[in-house]
């Protein structure tokens, strides 16, 4: 059974990264303000630099938004140059790591419940020495046979939006990925690092070994993966991703459905589990979610075609 988590001792610091989406950035942070322990929390804002002038003006307004915000109580990284995402993130968490031991992450296209800074203290806490857990993740699949359950659950992969890791996670991360060729040839580890064969991510990650692609999440998941980690995750989602219109860099195809815009936020206290161990009861109910949100067979038809479509220079 969970129990009731205890106090949190001192707020973990966040770190925030945006681009050139001041809209988007102005809803991120409207929400986390709403948040209980958001004045205790160190902020680190990480701005990207422009591409050229077709961006400079949306760069320098997603800026604005971020020092009228947050004057006073955050601190600033405004890169020089476009470093891109992957590059901005692994540096970002990196430096606040290195100076404070733990971080949560939130993108500038992430909306977050009430409880979200609550739920990722609490569990930093509570795990710190659990050199087996990797991450707390604030998001979580639509999974109608999780719906009401007010616990969270450990599952054997890592998600990108809204989540928190510590030094001795972080230190493991090598964006090298060492061993990721042999998802090439190994089927039963390509099916397992592909969560039964249901979200391609050793195609992601060979892309993007491969200069295609500019994931750092996907490389973290292999180093989790790698490891044998665990990513604890509540029953229903405290994240949702408001920038599936179109406005990122990185988006979703068509046949693609996960947490969008209408995406239910829990608001709930989370119990968090007693015993560090995978739930493999959830964890087929939530393969079975990221299935079909991710398209079902079409979407995977479309994931084989991928690498093709690569090599005409169509993706």
């Amino acid at each position: 059974m969970p129990r009731a988590v205890s106090d949190v001792q001192h707020a973990a610091p966040i770190a925030i990264f945006t681009y050139r989406r001041a809209e988007h950035l102005r809803r991120t942070l409207e929400a986390l303000s709403r948040c209980e322990l958001f004045e205790a929390s160190p902020l680190l804002v990480f701005a990207d630099g422009a591409r050229g002038d077709s961006d400079a003006s949306d760069v320098s307004a997603a800026r604005r938004v971020a020092t009228e915000m947050l004057a006073g109580r955050a601190e600033f990284h405004f890169a020089d140059s476009n470093r891109g995402l992957a590059s901005s993130v692994i540096a970002g968490v990196g430096e606040a790591i290195r100076r404070y031991g733990r971080v949560i992450v939130v993108e500038d296209d992430l909306e977050v419940s009430l409880m979200f800074l609550r739920y990722m203290n609490e569990a930093l806490d509570r795990y710190a020495d659990c050199t087996s857990v990797y991450q707390v993740s604030g998001h979580m699949f639509d999974v109608p046979g999780l719906r009401g359950r007010g616990s969270a659950m450990f599952l054997p992969f890592t998600t990108s939006w809204g989540w928190a890791t510590w030094r001795r996670a972080w230190d493991q991360f090598d964006p090298a990925a060492p061993g990721w060729e042999q998802l090439a040839s190994d089927r039963a580890l390509r099916k397992r690092f592909n969560l039964g064969g249901v979200y391609d991510y050793a195609g992601m990650l060979e892309r993007q070994m491969n200069g295609i692609g500019d994931s750092w999440a996907v490389r973290w998941n292999w180093t989790v993966f790698s490891h044998d980690g665990l990513a604890l995750f509540p029953a229903e989602t405290l994240v949702r991703n408001s920038g599936l219109d179109g406005s990122g860099t990185h988006g979703r195809g068509w046949l693609r459905r996960f947490g969008g815009g209408q995406t239910r936020l829990w608001s709930h206290p989370v119990a968090l589990p007693e015993q560090v161990v995978e739930d493999h009861e959830a964890f087929v109910r939530v393969r079975e979610a990221i299935w079909r949100q991710n398209g079902g067979a079409l979407g995977r038809l479309a994931d084989i075609a991928k690498p093709m479509l690569g090599r005409f220079g169509l993706r």
